[in-house]
């Protein structure tokens, strides 16, 4: 079994009002079940890091990645599977109807865009101590800023 911490890849997606889409973790899923979450997973073997945001963004919600506007950052994490990962975070634009993002069945069950005054709606179903999806979220709202959106 490697040692490696699992790569994987993060989108946090904006629309034109400058909310982020934030979409729920099914009850039964193994890693942070009912939870908030952003679309994105693990680099299949010989994928890069852009090509996985891509390939997850469309999986999980039907859109397409149109512009990658900034990296929002690496976090390093420990799943309660007791894995350890390294994901990066991207702040992106997609082609789509917003309105109707196609979720994963069995995987997601709601979805959400939320505001940065809205984001203690993340803290439900999360531990105490994790913090990890708020944190993201504020690290975007922050790029947001500092690229003028």
């Amino acid at each position: 079994m490697s040692t490696e911490p699992l790569r994987c890849a993060g989108a946090l997606i904006v629309d034109d009002a400058g909310r982020i889409f934030f979409q729920r973790r099914s009850p039964q899923r193994r890693l942070f079940p009912n939870t908030w979450d952003i679309a994105g997973g693990h680099l299949e073997p010989g994928e890069e890091v852009e090509d996985a945001l891509r390939r997850e963004v469309a999986e999980e919600t039907g859109w397409t990645v149109s512009h990658v506007l900034a990296v929002v950052g690496e976090y390093r994490y420990t799943g309660d599977d007791g894995l350890e990962r390294v994901e990066t975070d991207f702040l992106v634009r997609v082609d789509g109807d917003l309105d109707r993002p196609r979720l994963e069945p069995g995987k997601h069950t709601e979805f959400r865009w939320l505001a940065e005054p809205d984001i203690d709606v993340l803290d439900e179903h999360r531990d105490v101590n994790d913090g990890l999806i708020r944190r993201i979220a504020e690290d975007a709202f922050a790029a947001l800023r500092s690229i003028g959106r």
